[in-house]
């Protein structure tokens, strides 16, 4: 099973826990599993991040190529059943708009068609105000979990290494 990662996974882990100037090797990780084509993200993911002028930045475009898929046609092909979803669940029409707009849409059609596990930090929600990938993920019968369940499911050490 492969993994598809939500774009606030790059974003938190460089503005939080996994800052790449103190945890280089979750960076590191990150780009080994994907050689090993067990993570990636999407191309409108690279796009919300390069909007950004950070390292973070740099870092998605040295991997462009490699982490971030493009969206096809077969990816094109799932945006009907997304698109009906949320059309049917009540949520408000404001929502609609933002959620079909952002690499969210794209990112669960691109899960559609894998077999991906979607990785995000967001959480459930009953609102009808945002649509949360996690409900869309729930709905569309998607598996999704948060960049800690990955991490443990995958066994993944950031150990340091014994002085010299």
């Amino acid at each position: 099973m492969s993994y598809l990662l939500d774009a606030n996974v790059f974003i938190q882990a460089k503005n939080l826990h996994y800052g790449m100037d103190f945890c280089p090797a979750f960076w590191e990780w990150l780009v080994a599993e994907n050689q090993a084509h067990k993570i990636f993200s999407i191309d409108k993911v690279a796009e919300e991040i390069k909007s950004g002028e950070d390292e973070l930045t740099d870092w998605v475009h040295k991997l462009e190529g490699s982490m971030f898929l493009k969206t096809d046609a077969v990816t094109a092909q799932h945006f009907s059943s997304v698109n009906s979803w949320v059309m049917n669940q009540g949520y408000e029409s404001s929502a609609i708009h933002v959620f079909l707009q952002v690499a969210d849409f794209y990112l669960i059609a691109h899960a559609l068609v894998g077999p991906y596990i979607v990785v995000t930090h967001e959480i459930p929600s009953n609102s009808i105000r945002k649509i949360k990938i996690p409900d869309v993920c729930i709905g569309l019968g998607l598996r999704f979990m948060s960049p800690y369940e990955m991490l443990r499911r995958e066994k993944a050490k950031f150990v340091l290494r014994p002085s010299p």
